[in-house]
């Protein structure tokens, strides 16, 4: 049996219970589950949800495990990808040390928000206008290229 049947079988089977759990979630009604989620009990929708972390788990481990055996096979995207989170690193150390100033914040809920925390939403923010701005100057670079060699 090979590994595209094996998916194809595991999801069957995953889908499958969540439509059962589904169906099984709809015929109790929602006044029920409200009512029964007050009191502490989640029974009916916990199956559902684990259906759903089980689905998830999965999907992560196989997309890991396939992006790890192709950066293993093939060394020039190895080096490619290196390359780019190291450039993503640098950029994030800039916006980190930088840019990004800490200052203790209060919140909403009463807490406080620490210099550090405060530190690293900044410097994620800017990263985060860094990735926009270089991402629009490739664009339109890479829209001028085009143009100039029609």
């Amino acid at each position: 049996m090979d590994l595209h049947k094996i998916i194809r079988t595991v999801a069957g089977l995953l889908g499958l219970a969540g439509i059962i759990f589904l169906v099984m979630i709809i015929s109790k009604g929602d006044e029920a589950i409200k009512a029964a989620a007050a009191g502490g009990d989640t029974s009916s929708v916990d199956p559902m949800a684990m259906t759903a972390y089980v689905t998830l788990g999965i999907i992560l481990f196989v997309v890991l495990f396939f992006v790890l055996q192709n950066l293993v096979t093939h060394t020039a995207t190895l080096k490619k990808t290196l390359v780019n989170i190291g450039a993503f690193l640098v950029l994030f150390l800039i916006a980190y040390f930088v840019f990004a100033n800490g200052v203790e914040t209060p919140m909403r809920d009463g807490e406080m928000l620490s210099e550090g925390g405060s530190k690293l939403v900044g410097a994620g923010l800017y990263l985060f206008y860094f990735l926009i701005v270089i991402a629009a100057v490739l664009m339109v670079f890479s829209g001028a290229g085009k143009i100039i060699k029609r």
